[in-house]
């Protein structure tokens, strides 16, 4: 028995050692699970925002096809080409033009940062080839092409997401701006009459919308907050964007999480005046969401927030973790392609 002793000593230890690697197995493929390699979002994602870049032709940087050098417009060429050889659908070319014009602004260049070279500023030392193979667009082309569709729900993420998850910037936003003048590109080069995939293009308000909208609202600060309440004393918060719509021509649904349905979808950061912002327990989760504010432009937003307040004015706080990753643009068409 006294044999025996020292391993009944180690059962005790062995449980807890096994216990803890059950833990952290567990707890890895949680996080796993939760992040999706960094690209987690909500499922069924379509840009409305992307398909007005789409329409106007140039996006945030006011770039457009038009002013593109010949060498920048035979770049663009190479990679739609390349894609259509791989069989991948317009959106990846899209994402594939946004990422080369922010990264090498669609030359082929021989220099970058550390060791960064070609098209899409790819790094020898990190895996993306030899510098021969780099330097080649279409070598190139297809290893972001074959990174990218690798990506769980790739073509469910906005653009630039979709583009940061593969490239993994220091400027994870920069590749936003490029957005319209990659679309018009694929429209313009491959004569693709939808590249975001999305359906109809309705991503754009009414004549006005917006605007009636925001000067309901503003007409209402001060008006106190009441849970369940849709004026014209008393709000609450979908209340307010209940009425404030109803001003401008557009009927939405009475709650904030149903209001999320209510049009098509682009990320927070291209909102534009008339679009609502939301707050949700899991913001990857429509389900949870549990406040919706209308925002004004220029970082401001109007709301009926919460008991003991009054409908009010303030910034948006894009940094708090409840906030959606899209905003609805109300009386477009949803965008969901789930």
């Amino acid at each position: 028995m006294r044999l025996l002793r020292p391993l009944r000593l180690l059962v005790p230890l062995v449980a807890v050692g096994g216990a803890l690697v059950i833990f952290l197995v567990f707890g890895f493929l949680a996080y796993q699970g939760g992040t999706g390699g960094g690209a987690s979002f909500i499922p069924g994602y379509c840009d409305a925002g992307l398909r007005s870049a789409t329409q106007s032709g140039r996006g945030q940087s006011g770039d457009t096809a038009a002013t593109l050098s010949a060498e920048q417009r035979q770049n663009a060429t190479t990679i739609i080409g390349v894609a259509k050889q791989k069989g991948a659908p317009p959106r990846a070319w899209l994402v594939a033009l946004a990422t080369a014009k922010q990264e090498s602004d669609l030359r082929n260049i021989n220099y970058g940062d550390r060791d960064s070279l070609g098209l899409f500023q790819q790094r020898p030392s990190q895996g993306w080839g030899s510098p021969a193979q780099v330097l080649d667009p279409v070598y190139s082309t297809t290893i972001f092409l074959d990174k990218l569709l690798q990506v769980p729900n790739w073509d469910r993420l906005p653009v630039t997401v979709a583009a940061q998850t593969v490239q993994r910037s220091a400027f994870p936003d920069a590749y936003a701006k490029w957005e319209g003048l990659a679309a018009e590109l694929v429209s313009q080069l491959a004569g693709v009459a939808d590249p975001t995939g999305c359906g109809p293009n309705t991503a754009t308000l009414p004549a006005g919308a917006a605007g009636n909208a925001i000067r309901f609202a503003l007409a209402e600060v001060g008006k106190p907050y009441v849970w369940g309440a849709t004026g014209p004393n008393t709000y609450d918060c979908s209340g307010l964007m209940l009425r404030a719509f109803q001003a401008a021509g557009i009927d939405l649904p009475r709650v904030s999480w149903q209001q999320f349905q209510a049009g098509g979808h682009v990320p927070v950061k291209q909102a534009q005046p008339g679009d609502l912002l939301f707050y949700a327990t899991d913001p990857n989760d429509p389900a949870t969401i549990h406040h919706v504010m209308l925002y004004m432009g220029d970082g401001q937003m109007v709301e009926a927030p919460y008991s003991g307040e009054s409908v009010r004015v303030r910034p948006v706080p894009w940094g708090y973790n409840e906030l959606v990753p899209l905003a609805t643009r109300p009386g477009t068409t949803p965008n969901s392609r789930a």
